[in-house]
């Protein structure tokens, strides 16, 4: 798969990114990153949400894979699948980017981090996919639990996973894992509370799943590139799970994140192995806070319930 592998040094910035090959823990060039995913019916580009690197990396990956297959899709977690002809109105030039913006909710950093991907769509004539399932779906799946979705139009049910809590033994120990470890908390058993967030989290995984699935079905010879947070793609776990159950003719590489130990000059991949089929390793942001109280508060103030119609 590789050529003879080569010693991994510190990324020298944050732009920076260092491919790894996980079975070796040595660095891979570009080339022969781009050459395994071009490959791949599907490819799933892991970040950490606003980092400069895992952005910098996905346009880089796009441009790249276009040019060895023009017959390109990208699949977006950060767009939602009711605004998609808000987005086909963008991509054909009928509203300007404010618009978009306002009309699809697109992410407070878009323009930073996303609008390059989706302008290279544009320019290319390439088709773009809201892949992530309805906010305000979503947040009543997390107060009400599963049985919310029976209440639906039928119209907005049938856009959604037959089977929309479709998960894993490893992933469900993952989920409470985070959600215990953010809440400062050792216990390791779900919650009624916790089992409605972990089935939101699900529906948004499944519903991915669903709209990378239909776009290949209804575009053969199509490559996609699907750009999601790490958490619903390394491992194999979440959205790539729930793609490979519902499509198990595609071959999938994931691409997934992992910090450079700040204590250290090199890279061991030895914990991160199953991470994703190709790594990329890149330097930690700086701390938001160090006064825990102001943390704190600012979590709060940042997970507080949004407005929303009643469920």
């Amino acid at each position: 798969m590789f050529s003879a592998p080569f010693a991994a040094t510190s990324p020298d910035n944050l732009y920076g990114r260092v491919l790894i090959n996980p079975d070796s823990g040595q660095a891979i060039t570009f080339a022969e990153a781009t050459e395994v995913m071009a490959n791949a019916d599907v490819v799933v580009v892991g970040e950490f949400h606003g980092h400069p690197a895992s952005h910098l990396l996905q346009a880089d990956i796009q441009r790249e894979l276009y040019r060895r297959n023009p017959k390109q899709i990208l699949s977006m977690e950060q767009f939602e699948l009711d605004h998609q002809d808000d987005l086909n109105a963008y991509l054909a030039g009928q509203t300007g980017e404010a618009e978009m913006i306002e009309d699809t909710g697109a992410w407070d950093n878009y323009r930073g981090s996303y609008r390059p991907l989706v302008e290279f769509a544009r320019q290319h004539g390439l088709p773009v996919i809201a892949a992530n399932a309805p906010g305000a779906t979503v947040r009543c799946v997390g107060r009400e639990g599963a049985g919310y979705l029976d209440t639906l139009p039928p119209k907005q049910r049938a856009r959604l996973p037959d089977q929309p809590f479709q998960d894993t033994p490893a992933y469900r120990e993952k989920f409470v894992a985070a959600i215990a470890g953010s809440h400062g908390s050792d216990t390791t058993e779900m919650s009624g509370r916790m089992l409605r967030i972990y089935q939101a989290q699900l529906l948004r995984d499944t519903t991915m799943a669903l709209q990378i699935a239909r776009a290949h079905r209804e575009n053969p010879g199509h490559q996609i590139l699907h750009t999601t947070g790490t958490f619903h793609s390394e491992g194999r776990l979440g959205t790539i799970a729930a793609l490979q159950a519902m499509a198990p003719e595609l071959t999938i590489t994931v691409v997934s994140p992992v910090f450079w130990p700040a204590d250290g000059d090199t890279f061991s991949s030895e914990q991160q192995r199953d991470a994703g089929d190709i790594l990329y390793a890149i330097l930690p942001l700086p701390p938001e806070y160090r006064d825990e109280d102001r943390e704190r508060k600012a979590m709060a103030e940042r997970f507080k319930r949004p407005a929303s119609p009643d469920c």
